[in-house]
């Protein structure tokens, strides 16, 4: 199993004078077998992400036990029935829906929704991944309509999009001679940089204080992907604050997407979604196999 986390499965049939379909069907007995055995009545807070699976806006959806850093259920789609799916699995396996008292996800109303029919009792967390995300789509978009009108904004995305401290001398010497040009970019970018404290506030009573702030700064910015971004943070205002109160992330689904892309990288993708997520099971789902001796 330690080999096939390693190696894609074709270089492990290769390597064994096998055929891969075979390696394949032995790894989704293991998997299977390991994931059936499983007992999940402790699990108490989760993360929810999507990845693409393959081309053609093709995703599948992870959740993660956020306490002790494991897989617990991946599945095809990202729409709120893929959380149905899950609360049956996590029933299947000793655990209840009301168990679960913190659920960190994007801002995906599927997602959202999803939550709130089938784990009612959860407190939903947007974490500070997803929200500067949004605040940065927010500055590129503003660049982008601005290159019209300004040339020299053309390959500038980096700069505006990275804070000050992971710059080059240079590259900053670069933003502060595009700012004395009064550019809309320049203005939303001091608006991403302020947004940036929030993170830094020591409670949610300073942290709402801040936001409220900056809400009225931005949405009177007068530009209109800035405005939306706000705007956005605003409607999911209690579940942006519970990040003081709840302190989860989707940090860790985020670095095992990384893993989950890479080792399809090396593969050079999977043929269907089903051997994704049995990778994906053996690369972060804690499994206790029970190998033949």
């Amino acid at each position: 199993m330690a080999l096939c986390q390693e190696m894609p499965v074709l270089a492990v049939a290769d390597l064994i004078g096998e055929h891969d379909t075979r390696i394949w069907r032995v790894l989704h007995h293991y998997v299977k077998d390991a994931v059936a055995a499983r007992d999940l009545s402790d699990v108490k807070t989760i993360g929810v992400d999507e990845t693409a699976s393959r081309r053609g806006h093709r995703y599948v959806t992870f959740f993660f036990d956020l306490d002790r850093k494991r897989l617990l259920f991946g599945t095809t789609g990202k729409d709120a029935s893929t959380v149905e799916s899950f609360s049956k699995d996590l029933q299947a396996h000793k655990g209840t829906p009301s168990q679960i008292k913190r659920v960190a996800c994007d801002m995906s109303a599927a997602f959202i929704k999803g939550i709130r029919d089938h784990f009612p009792h959860a407190e939903i967390t947007f974490d500070r991944f997803h929200l500067t995300k949004i605040v940065n789509e927010a500055v590129d978009r503003v660049r982008r309509e601005e290159v019209a009108t300004c040339e020299d904004l053309k390959k500038t995305r980096f700069l505006w999009l990275t804070n000050p401290s992971g710059l080059s001398r240079a590259q900053r010497a670069r933003i502060f001679n595009l700012s004395c040009q009064n550019l809309k970019t320049a203005r939303a970018y001091q608006i991403r940089l302020v947004f940036q404290d929030f993170f830094n506030k020591p409670n949610g009573e300073k942290g709402e204080a801040f936001l409220k702030q900056w809400y009225f700064w931005a949405t009177h910015s007068r530009l209109q992907p800035i405005i939306q971004a706000a705007k956005t943070i605003k409607d999911h205002w209690n579940g942006v604050l519970n990040l003081f109160s709840a302190r989860i992330t989707t940090g860790l689904l985020e670095g095992f997407n990384s893993l989950i892309q890479a080792a399809k990288a090396r593969a050079r993708g999977y043929r269907s979604d089903e051997n994704l997520i049995a990778m994906a099971y053996l690369i972060a789902g804690r499994l206790a196999f029970g190998l033949p001796t």
